[in-house]
This record gives C-alpha cells, structure tokens and sequence, in this order.
C-alpha cells in the first residue's frame, strides 16, 4: 500500500492553528544584520518549565540560515485583523521589513506591533525534520495584548472563531 501525501496533508489542514510571523536578524555585516520574517503555520509550546516553543520553517525558506545560525528568533501570534501581514511573510524575502513598522526587544528582532502575543526566544536547539528545520527556543521575553482574536488557518485558508 502506498502512502497518500495528498490524503495526509489534507489530514493536517483539519487543525486550525493561530499565525505567527516568525522574525530573525540575518549575520551580515550591516549593523545589527537584516530583519528578516516569515509565516509559519507549524508553532506551538513546548514545555512551561523551561519556557519552550518550536516552530517549523521548510528548508527552502530563504533566510533559513538567519534562523539556524542566529541567536534569537521572536514569534508574533497575529490577531485576525493582521492577515495582510500573514500574506506579506508567506512570500519570498524581499525586505519585507522596508516599510514595516516594528519595534525590538533585547535581542533586536522585529516584533510587530498589534499582536495577541510576542514572544523573543534564545535559540536553543536546531534539529532536521524531513523537509523542515525544527527550531526550539526559550522564551525570555513576552508581550500580549488586552483583547483580540486570533487569525486562523485551517483547510488551506483563513479561517476566524465563531461569535461567542
């Protein structure tokens, strides 16, 4: 019996995670290197004790080595009013954070503003995963927001909570 990709990733879109844009700063020689972010559907925590996250980029992603090689990564869990923001950081890197408001934390990477939450991270451990890289790291620093609701993606779109 084969096994059906299709069927298994149709499998998967039945979950509904929240977004996060996931930012880095590349090492180049600029100052401080190059903000650099993308859209990762695959995130959650790890652990309360150490307090522990991963999350999951494809090793196509084209700034891959600004996250397996840097020494933070931050995650900015997006509220559903940010969609544009998750189509912006799906694409290729080209300098998305040009005309992107930000601010920074310790670490100096990009955390956008508006977010559920913002999470800066140490790096702790890289691991390979098939045809991603699994980033683990410690949160060191944390932001949330008073209210919102998060944005959802689940059977390959967008998706939002009912009205409770």
């Amino acid at each position: 019996m084969s096994f059906d990709s299709k069927k298994f990733r149709n499998a998967l879109s039945r979950l509904a995670p929240g977004v996060p844009v996931v930012p880095g700063v590349t090492d180049d020689a600029a100052p401080g290197g190059i903000p650099v972010g993308v859209t990762a559907n695959a995130f959650t925590s790890v652990s309360l004790e150490p307090p522990l996250v991963l999350v999951c980029l494809d090793n196509d992603t084209g700034c891959l080595g600004a996250f397996t090689e840097g020494t933070h990564f931050a995650i900015n869990i997006l509220d559903e009013s940010q969609r544009n923001l998750s189509d912006m950081f799906a694409g290729p890197q080209e300098h998305k954070f040009k005309d992107q408001s930000f601010d920074t934390w310790d670490s100096g990477c990009p955390i956008l503003p508006g977010c559920l939450a913002n999470l800066e991270c140490r790096r702790t451990e890289v691991y390979e995963g098939g045809d991603h890289v699994i980033l683990l790291g410690r949160v060191e620093l944390i932001g949330l927001a008073d209210q919102g609701r998060p944005l959802l993606y689940y059977r390959s779109a967008y998706a939002r909570l009912g009205d409770d």
